[in-house]
């Protein structure tokens, strides 16, 4: 590009010098064109290298992957007693969980509540049934205390609606291999409320969020 622009100028002030009288002898303009063409080929092969050097790959810059994945995952949310008091009768249908690049999931699916879902969530030294205070042995090195303000029967007809069954693992709820949830168990469903012990490798941080109807509890890989 750089050359072809050198060339067509040259030619064009060659023709105005010749027709203006402005230059007699052809063998030093010659010369002035070679020169000007050696300069072309110069900024073709600096800008190449310019190009190149320019825009590093991620290969290039040692770290870059790993601090950027560093920063993504960085959080402020702390291991403190997460909590809504909002009270609520619409009965809880299912708990799932996932895995995320940065966190561990586990969502409790209030399925048709139009508000905010109360809840309490926070570490226990020790996870006891809600109502009786039995205690229900967790796995992990940290267990994390969930209650939903939503109970897992229907309030009118009394039938479950979500099938946990006390001290047990959570129905369908799988965590092997999962890099922070450890174990998942059915604590009780009293007074309203559902309550479900996490455990989890350690305290680490945690937050809670409402999407739809649906309530999320999330749990950090790291600090």
């Amino acid at each position: 590009m750089v050359s072809a622009t050198i060339g067509v100028l040259a030619d064009g002030i060659r023709v105005y010098a010749y027709a203006y009288g402005y230059v007699t002898d052809s063998r030093k303009w010659e010369q002035a064109v070679q020169r000007l063409w050696a300069v072309s080929a110069a900024l073709v092969l600096a800008g190449a290298g310019l190009t190149d050097a320019a825009v590093p790959s991620s290969a290039a810059v040692p770290g870059m992957r790993a601090t950027a994945s560093a920063s993504a995952c960085s959080t402020a949310w702390g291991s403190g007693v997460k909590s809504a008091a909002e009270a609520g009768a619409v009965p809880l249908r299912n708990v799932t969980v996932s895995r995320g690049a940065c966190f561990d999931r586990m969502v409790f699916h209030v399925t048709g509540a139009s508000a905010k879902v109360g809840h309490h969530v926070g570490y226990v030294e020790a996870f006891r049934q809600d109502g009786s205070g039995d205690p229900i042995p967790v796995r992990g090195g940290a267990v994390l205390q969930i209650l939903v303000s939503a109970p897992s029967y229907d309030p009118l007809t009394l039938r479950p609606t979500y099938a946990g069954r006390a001290g047990k693992p959570l129905p369908g709820v799988e965590v092997a291999g999962y890099r922070t949830f450890r174990d998942a168990r059915f604590g009780a469903s009293f007074e309203g409320q559902t309550q479900v012990g996490l455990g989890v490798r350690a305290r680490l941080p945690f937050r809670v969020l409402q999407s739809g109807d649906k309530l999320i509890v999330d749990v950090a890989h790291t600090w």
